[in-house]
This record gives structure tokens, sequence and C-alpha cells, in this order.
């Protein structure tokens, strides 16, 4: 399908995770991937929602923005757009959906499982070491993949060593249509190393391209 005129969801940039109201959980995205591809995709003419976790970035030009900060906030952003009114199929609401969903964020896989309301003065017991509980957050790849229907969705997965058994069995669960591999060389930078992995088999090395050209062919899976 051409994207033109078609409605296509990008996550971006990191999630946050609060211990307490001065410290979170994070990590090193910059969002720059994601912003390329909501960019690329309203150049071929879609109607784009970026929702973009905490970064500094400029909204590309076209782009409607929805800015989120956990996990949670982003998966209920993402049933929001891309599975339509409630987070329910688009068969039961018409058009209220989208066609397709990139994503790009680098969604942190777990968070506090408790929110201090103050400030965690763990040192003044006199402790040298401090135990943070930690609880699994939702997957939003899975969650929207297994409701997709007929609709694009392109996952990313950021591995260390080699990554390309673990990035198929992803693409497998999560119910995606194409897994983008690659290493934490792409966090913050220009450019990036990606294996575009498809479930029908197919496998496309881009190497050491910038985050512009990347994105443009991720969206000319659109065109297919």
């Amino acid at each position: 399908m051409s994207l033109a005129r078609r409605k296509v969801v990008v996550t971006a940039g990191p999630t946050r995770e609060h211990v307490d109201p001065v410290r979170y959980i994070s990590n090193e995205s910059s969002g720059r991937m994601g912003f390329e591809l909501a960019a690329a995709a309203a150049r071929a003419g879609a109607r784009v929602i970026l929702i973009a976790g905490p970064v500094h970035q400029a909204t590309p030009e076209g782009v409607t923005r929805v800015d989120v900060t956990s996990a949670r906030d982003m998966l209920a952003a993402v049933q929001a757009a891309f599975l339509g009114a409630e987070g329910r199929s688009r068969a039961h609401f018409g058009r209220s959906g989208a066609d397709a969903l990139f994503m790009a964020a680098a969604v942190g896989d777990w968070r506090p499982k408790r929110r201090r309301a103050g400030k965690w003065r763990a040192k003044d017991g006199g402790d040298e070491v401090a135990t943070l509980e930690l609880v699994k957050n939702p997957d939003i790849l899975a969650t929207v993949g297994a409701r997709k229907q007929d609709r694009l969705v392109v996952g990313f997965a950021l591995e260390t060593g080699d990554g390309l058994v673990r990035a198929r069995r992803k693409l497998v669960r999560k119910g995606a249509d194409y897994i983008a591999l690659n290493d934490p060389t792409a966090l913050g930078g220009a450019r990036t190393s990606v294996t575009l992995i498809g479930r029908d088999g197919s496998k496309v090395e881009l190497k050491n391209k910038s985050k512009r050209a990347v994105a443009e062919a991720l969206v000319a899976l659109g065109r297919g």
C-alpha cells in the first residue's frame, strides 16, 4: 500500500520510569530515528502521529506530536492512535485507527514497583547497598501486534553481539511484519547500520547509513 493519505503512527525516544519525584530509570535513546521516520512518512504524503518520549527534537513539518513519559503512557497513546477508540480493532470503529505503525521507541522493560511520593533517602540509613524492586512493563509491540490485522507493523530490536536469532524470534512473537535490528552504536548517533528482517524470510542490510536514509528505506515498505 502507498502511505499517501494514510494514517501512520511512529514512536520515538526513551521512556522514563520514576523512582521518586527527582529520579528515574531511562536509557540513552535520542529519538532521532523515530523523528526521521515521522518526517519521511510525512514527505510520502501520510498523516503522521508521532508519539515521543522525553527528547529534545524539533517536531517534523506536517507531523502531529504527542508527548509521553512512561511505558504505560506510551502504550495508552499507541493503542488510541493505532488501534482506535479504547484500543479496540478498527473492525469495530471504522477507520478510527491507523494503517501503519513504526515502533522505533526504546521502551523501558522495567519500572519501580512503587514510585515514592517523596525523595528516596536510602543513604540516610547508613547502608552501602540499596535495593530497588522492579516490575515488568507492558510489551507495547506485542500488545498491538496481536490486533493489527492487515496493517503494517515495523518493530525495532537493539541487540549486542549476534542478535539475529533473537530478532527473528521477536518478529514472530510480537506479530510484526518487519524488525529493524541494530546495535548500541545507533543510540544518539547520526548514522546507523540496520538489518531489516521480514516475516516473509527476507533480509536486507543497510550499513553505515544516515538515519534519514534508513528512515526512507523503512517508509518504502509501505509501498510494497
